[in-house]
């Protein structure tokens, strides 16, 4: 379950990141939700890779 703590944390950060961007014009908060979703994508990527190798394992 430590996967899915990682993905909700990230969210997390994600949103108040957003949050400033867009509603207070914050741009360095743009950089930094732009840093989170690439980390949200690498996060995505190697699940991705762990649920297929446990899969294949089984």
């Amino acid at each position: 379950m430590s996967r899915i703590d990682e993905v909700k944390n990230l969210m997390s950060e994600l949103e108040v990141e957003m949050e400033k961007f867009y509603n207070k014009g914050n741009k360095a908060a743009g950089t930094r939700a732009r840093k989170h979703l690439q980390d949200l994508k690498k996060l995505s990527q190697e699940i991705r890779l762990e649920i297929q190798d446990i899969k294949n394992k089984s």
